[in-house]
């Protein structure tokens, strides 16, 4: 009677673990999509979910005891052996991940002149904006609602904009020639 129940406990075990090998399923179908150890990961999942199948199964056929725990065991080192392969492949991409980073990284810290250009810039930004509006403003309130020149209260507060981000690019290409 044992062996009945606990063939359907470990089919139990096995269908609520699709949480687990259904995700690991899609990445092994993803082939090269996916790096090479979330793949071995996936099949070391894999293994492990199908091993407990197995065993379910073979608790439900077979009346010996030795079967369904030789196929656990035989299961259970398949998944081992899977899940350090991709440990080391893990670790082997990670450490071609570090050297291509610093492939990239020109040895270059941002220094006090980068927050300083950046910093000068956007004051130029802001100060155009703030400049532009308050023109439209003063423009619009001189004039009255009725005799208001809409094209000239554009037009001064887009050439101070204009400007304004005109000197912006000149220092920070300016900056950027000193930094570099």
């Amino acid at each position: 009677m044992i062996q009945p129940v606990a063939a359907l406990g470990t089919a139990m075990l096995t269908v609520s673990g699709c949480v687990w090998y259904l995700p690991a399923l899609a990445d092994v179908r993803a082939g090269a999509d996916r790096p090479d150890s979330r793949r071995s990961a996936a099949a070391a999942c894999l293994s492990g979910w199908s091993t407990t199948g197995l065993v379910a199964l073979l608790l439900f056929v077979v009346e010996a005891w030795w079967m369904p725990v030789a196929a656990a065991v035989a299961g259970a080192a398949a998944t081992i052996g899977l899940r350090a392969r991709a440990a080391v492949q893990r670790r082997r991409e990670a450490r071609q991940t570090a050297r291509d980073w610093a492939e990239l990284r020109t040895g270059r810290h941002p220094t006090t002149t980068d927050h300083l250009a950046r910093n000068v810039v956007a004051a130029l930004l802001t100060g155009g904006l703030l400049t532009a509006a308050t023109t439209a403003a003063v423009e619009l309130a001189a004039a009255g609602p009725e005799e208001a020149d809409w094209l000239s209260a554009a037009a001064a507060p887009a050439g101070i904009v204009g400007l304004s981000i005109a000197l912006a690019v000149l220092y920070a290409c300016g900056a950027r020639r000193r930094a570099g």
